[in-house]
């Protein structure tokens, strides 16, 4: 097991500034091989580094970019769809897009409750869409002949 105490403190003062750099572990134990003649295995390496008390830099992750959706654009509309093939549990579902712009996905479950999932969570029609969206769902779903 390699100790602190083999290496000068010149040494201990290049692996602090190499460190400070950003050098990662790997960066260290190849430091101490090529420039200091230690090989180290990677335990060892880590030992070494917590004995110093040197803090690695972790370098700054890119920040992930959001998809942004476009905004809605206001119809002024309610228009409703059913699908050809109704998602899993459904009796009946659909699309429907309100009149702010905003779209969802409605349902009718084996029991014949309704529901519907905004793509905005969080998303309430007004009452105003919601009295023509239950219109509408009532001329689809009677036009399909169920």
């Amino acid at each position: 097991m390699f100790s602190a105490n083999s290496l000068t403190p010149e040494q201990k003062d290049a692996l602090k500034n190499w460190a400070a750099e950003g050098a990662t572990m790997s960066d260290l134990q190849r430091h101490l091989k090529d420039d200091f003649g230690h090989t180290l295995t990677y335990m060892d390496t880590r030992f070494l580094i917590l004995d110093l008390g040197i803090e690695l830099v972790e370098p700054a992750k890119p920040e992930e970019k959001k998809e942004e959706k476009p905004a809605p654009v206001p119809t002024g509309v309610v228009t409703a769809t059913m699908d050809s093939l109704t998602l899993p549990g459904a009796l009946v579902s659909g699309k429907v897009t309100f009149s702010d712009g905003e779209t969802a996905i409605w349902m009718l479950d084996q029991n014949g409750r309704p529901g519907l999932d905004p793509d905005t969570p969080g998303y309430r029609p007004s009452p105003e869409d919601i009295q023509e969206f239950q219109k509408q769902l009532r001329e689809l779903i009677q036009k399909s002949g169920l």
